[in-house]
């Protein structure tokens, strides 16, 4: 007699966004069908979002990144771009301007992080674009391999060195920040 493996019921749930789906096993003898692209919240970023989501990060993203988000833009894996960009705009939007988190110390939180070899910038106050030159230089922690340290940062020198922007970084305390660099 042949070994006979039970076999699985299938459960739908409704789609009503009609996003391509795919099974996925939730349990030994059930499967149910789940978007391919995760969404970020209930509401998905349009391209028109992400398009005014640039304009708040110009002086933020260097242009060589920005080329390469524009292909992710334009491929199969637009929605997470467009989700993304929001997502970054709104980081931006609420970091807190020069001298806002005096006094915070590591309780600060840095809501961008830079990154080139060994070496991490991580962002928590920006400067206030009152002259028209773009952003210019914020205040955080730098750490060059060699331990952390508070001070200025030049936006426009990371940029120009093609540092990266870290799209998955998520703002943490810098107490938190400091505990995972070690």
């Amino acid at each position: 007699m042949k070994n006979v493996r039970p076999l699985k019921q299938l459960l739908v749930i409704a789609n009503p966004s009609k996003q391509q789906t795919h099974p996925v096993a939730i349990k030994e003898h059930t499967t149910t069908t789940l978007p391919l692209t995760p969404t970020l919240s209930s509401a998905q970023a349009t391209k028109l979002d992400a398009a005014n989501a640039l304009k708040t990060l110009r002086g933020f993203i260097g242009d060589s990144q920005l080329r390469v988000i524009g292909d992710g833009c334009r491929g199969e894996e637009r929605q997470y771009f467009f989700d993304k960009l929001v997502e970054m705009a709104g980081n931006v939007t609420r970091m807190p301007k020069t001298y806002e988190t005096d006094g915070q110390g590591d309780s600060a939180v840095a809501y961008l992080h830079y990154f080139s070899s060994s070496c991490d910038w991580f962002i928590t106050e920006k400067d206030e674009d009152s002259d028209g030159e773009g952003q210019i230089q914020a205040f955080g922690l730098a750490d060059l391999g060699y331990g952390g340290e508070l001070g200025y940062i030049s936006i426009a020198e990371l940029i120009t060195l093609n540092v990266e922007l870290d799209l998955h970084f998520t703002p943490s305390t810098l107490a938190e920040v400091k505990a995972r660099q070690d």
